[in-house]
């Protein structure tokens, strides 16, 4: 596992461990049942405080990417489907708001469309 953290980015450095370790388990570089160092050893090697590695992990946890086996370790889960199935819930969350809110399937379509544009660029 490879981790760089940019002190020039923008965006925070528990973000950065969050992105790149989600990138690398859903691309397959590290693949399912990898076990992940622990938050100290991670936090030591990065040069980044334990809580900062600790709340990436809590997040990645959270997405479904890791799960964290007590004193086992913490490993890159099998999150394909969980991934999948948490995508539907959110959809169907947001459809079902939208309709409550009283707007059309174009405008509900629409600010989703806007929302993907602001969050993924132009492309």
């Amino acid at each position: 596992m490879t981790l760089k953290i940019d002190i020039d980015d923008s965006a925070p450095s528990y973000e950065q461990v969050r992105a790149q370790i989600s990138d690398q388990a859903r691309s397959g570089v590290l693949p399912v049942g990898y076990r992940l160092p622990t938050v100290r050893g991670l936090a030591e090697t990065l040069g980044l405080a334990p809580n900062t590695v600790a709340k990436a992990y809590r997040a990645l946890e959270s997405d479904g990417v890791i799960e964290t086996r007590g004193r086992n370790g913490t490993f890159v889960a099998a999150a394909g489907a969980a991934a999948e199935r948490e995508l539907a819930s959110a959809a169907q969350a947001y459809v079902e708001r939208a309709r409550r809110l009283g707007q059309s399937e174009a405008d509900a379509l629409a600010a989703v469309r806007d929302a993907l544009r602001a969050a993924y660029g132009e492309g």
